[in-house]
């Protein structure tokens, strides 16, 4: 091992051992390893920044904003009105949320379907009456499995596919493999994998894990206050104190305008949704 291989691995284990340090934001992190490489010299000056542009890193942050699309557009919600309709057999669960986990990663990267069906298996627990690591734990499995069957259903695929000589992967390429190994792995998670998963039991599991009602409340605008005439953005930074609320909806005249603008104009007897 040459100098600069001994340098790499070094900047590498510092930077692993900050991740799990947990102490600075992991850009933060990643962004003092890419110093490290340049004043090193391992990296030329010129070429420092060309990693941002790579398809891999571009079709990966393209995968995330179309998750995101889903999640605002109401998916996770007409999923989970569809998985409310399987039922609390446990093999059942099992099978049906890993596969339609499976297939969403393989078209939206394994992490972003991940999160999407989340909330959904911590529901159904709840509502069968089970821990939710009975679910959760398949329902990763599952995402990993299905990201193996396209070119962007995880970001290995991606970056293997861009140093293939003699022409790139196809969107389907990985599609003979990838599918007989989620098949697989679906089948056994789904009759044997998922009596492996440790239940634990906390005498909360019955209660709510979240209840939005708690979190919500009505601000009315009174006559004669200053703030009416004024924008809803002097209303959130005035005073010293910071404003940890979000502003939902505006209520005028009985109208509801969701997500108002920051520099919407607020009126006498206006209703803030926070």
């Amino acid at each position: 091992m040459n100098v600069e291989q001994g340098t790499v691995f070094l900047v590498l284990g510092v930077t692993l051992i900050l991740f799990v340090w947990n102490r600075l934001r992991f850009d933060v992190v990643a962004m003092l390893a890419l110093l490290a490489v340049a004043v090193a010299g391992l990296v030329p000056a010129g070429d420092l920044f060309a990693g941002f542009g790579h398809p891999a890193v571009i079709t990966v942050a393209a995968v995330l904003v179309i998750s995101q699309g889903l999640v605002s557009g109401g998916v996770v919600d007409a999923i989970a009105r569809y998985l409310a309709r399987i039922g609390h057999n446990p093999v059942l669960q099992v099978v049906t949320l890993t596969g339609v986990v499976a297939l969403c990663s393989a078209f939206i990267n394994n992490v972003g379907a991940l999160a999407l069906l989340m909330p959904v298996a911590i529901w159904m627990s709840r509502k069968s009456g089970r821990s939710p690591s009975f679910l959760l734990m398949p329902l990763a499995f599952g995402s990993l499995l299905g990201g193996t069957i396209t070119l962007i259903g995880t970001p290995p695929n991606i970056i293997i596919a861009s140093y293939r000589e003699g022409g790139s992967f196809g969107l389907f390429d990985f599609a003979p493999a990838g599918l007989a190994i989620t098949v697989a792995g679906i089948v056994f998670i789904g009759l044997v994998g998922w009596r492996f998963t440790p239940w634990r039991i906390n005498p909360a599991d019955d209660e709510p894990l979240f209840n939005v009602g708690d979190y919500v409340t009505e601000l009315r605008v009174p006559e004669g206050n200053g703030y009416a005439g004024s924008t809803l953005h002097n209303l959130l930074t005035s005073g010293e104190e910071e404003k940890s609320v979000a502003v939902l909806a505006l209520i005028r005249n009985e109208q509801s305008s969701p997500a108002p603008s920051p520099y919407q104009v607020l009126r006498e007897d206006d209703v803030l949704l926070v």
